[in-house]
């Protein structure tokens, strides 16, 4: 099992989320998250004064998934997340080493 951990932006989601369901994907956790990469900020002007944003708003989804499904949800964030401009985002794949559904103890990929 892994879980692929995606920082996207945040009016992307609906998209994100649409193409992970026509995939089958049932599930995934969703946080609001701030950070900056290569972007590092931008400059903003409220009430006339000009101020640094060094923190831009991003969306951070999290989905469990079998180690045979993980390239099928790489390529369908990608696909829904790409504008193809500085920010759209990062994914990462890390191993996932149990699941554990709590209401019914089931573990291993029947918990997913």
């Amino acid at each position: 099992m892994k879980i692929v951990t995606a920082i996207i932006k945040p009016f992307k989601l609906d998209d994100v989320r649409a193409a992970l369901a026509d995939i089958g994907i049932q599930g995934m956790t969703v946080s609001e998250v701030k950070g900056f990469g290569r972007q590092k900020g931008h400059t903003e002007l409220y009430r006339g004064a000009e101020y640094q944003v060094e923190y831009i708003p991003k969306v951070k989804l999290e989905i469990a998934t079998e180690e045979s499904r993980v390239d099928q949800v790489v390529e369908a964030i990608i696909g829904a997340a790409n504008t193809g401009k500085i920010g759209d985002g990062k994914i990462f794949v890390t191993p996932l080493e149990n699941v554990i559904r709590i209401r019914t103890s089931e573990s291993g990929p029947t918990a997913l």
